[in-house]
């Protein structure tokens, strides 16, 4: 008996063992896994090629990148032709002067006679009183125009970013972009509203938006609207959402002109040091000329003296530049 339970335990051992290996034959799983292996196989490998839509997509990605790099080519050019050296005129119409050239130059003549004049007249010579008329002649008016062009964008950056979110409301609520232009130049005062008053006057006369913001690039020529530029061209050539872009483009101007004052209060120490080295020369040669006036007597009265004064003014002036370069930021 134990005999035959012995052999009979290892025949159902060995059986099983053979029907679980043969189970996925004999019920035919095996064939179902090499057929679902198959077809997955065939699905991956038609899924590695793309389709007719992603085919299409990528196309239309690609178009609009050229049409992005096109845009932003011309911009780059114009960008390019706007830094040539600034003409009268121009400086003229950026600072905001209803003022013709001819007019600018009679009064600059006037001005540098009058100046040359008074020097004669304080007993200077005449080659004194000669560079001081070229100066009121050439030099200060170009400085004065200069002095009013930057503070005529000072003005303009303050009031820059409200626009902008002008816009972007009056796109929300459904306007369109000329209209939100109007309020824009109805509300905001100048120089903004006006420069936005000429774009709405332009499309009467059939001029498009974007050429009109190029137009008022040439009257104001700032980054901050050449931003602008970018984004109303590019959208108007590739579409997309035109209030979400001016969002951003109005979080990036209040951004940089935080930038700015952040960057202003910083180099104010060295602005103070900076003046303060400039006009302390001045304020000894004053203060000696009060307390002891025949010290200086040989520095008015040589030949020697004279070229001292006139190597150190270059060489102060030099300075003042180089000190000027240091301070101011450009970005």
């Amino acid at each position: 008996m134990l005999e035959l339970a012995l052999i009979g335990f290892i025949a159902l051992s060995v059986g099983g063992f053979l029907v679980g290996l043969l189970y996925p034959w004999l019920t035919g799983e095996a064939q179902a896994a090499r057929r679902v292996q198959t077809i997955s196989d065939k699905s991956a490998r038609r899924d590695s090629r793309p389709g007719l839509r992603a085919r299409l997509m990528a196309e239309s990605k690609d178009s609009r990148r050229k049409q992005i790099q096109e845009s932003l080519k011309q911009l780059e050019e114009t960008e390019r032709k706007r830094r040539r050296r600034l003409t009268l005129r121009t400086l003229l119409m950026q600072s905001g002067l209803d003022l013709s050239v001819q007019k600018l130059w009679v009064a600059s003549i006037v001005f540098g006679v009058v100046l040359a004049l008074a020097i004669l007249t304080i007993g200077a010579a005449w080659y004194v009183a000669l560079t001081a008329g070229l100066v009121g002649l050439l030099g200060l008016p170009r400085w004065f125009l200069s002095h009013l062009r930057k503070r005529r964008q000072e003005v303009f950056l303050s009031e820059f970013p409200d626009a902008i979110d002008i816009m972007v409301r009056g796109l929300k609520a459904g306007l369109p972009l000329s209209d939100a232009m109007k309020v824009i130049a109805a509300e905001i005062p100048a120089p903004v509203g006006p420069e936005f008053l000429e774009v709405v006057e332009g499309q009467r006369l059939g001029i498009a938006i974007d050429q009109g913001i190029e137009r008022m690039l040439e009257r104001m020529p700032l980054a901050e609207v050449n931003f602008l530029g970018i984004v109303i061209a590019i959208q108007s050539k590739t579409g997309g959402n035109l209030a979400e872009a001016l969002g951003n483009l109005s979080k990036v101007l209040r951004d940089r002109k935080r930038m700015k004052q952040k960057i202003a209060a910083v180099s104010q120490e060295a602005k103070a040091s900076a003046m303060i080295i400039g006009s302390l020369p001045f304020f000894i040669c004053g203060a000696l000329s009060v307390l002891n006036p025949e010290y200086l007597i040989p520095l008015w009265d040589t030949e020697i003296g004279h070229v001292m004064i006139a190597g150190s003014l270059s060489w102060m002036g030099t300075g003042i530049l180089v000190m000027r370069k240091i301070i101011n930021f450009e970005f």
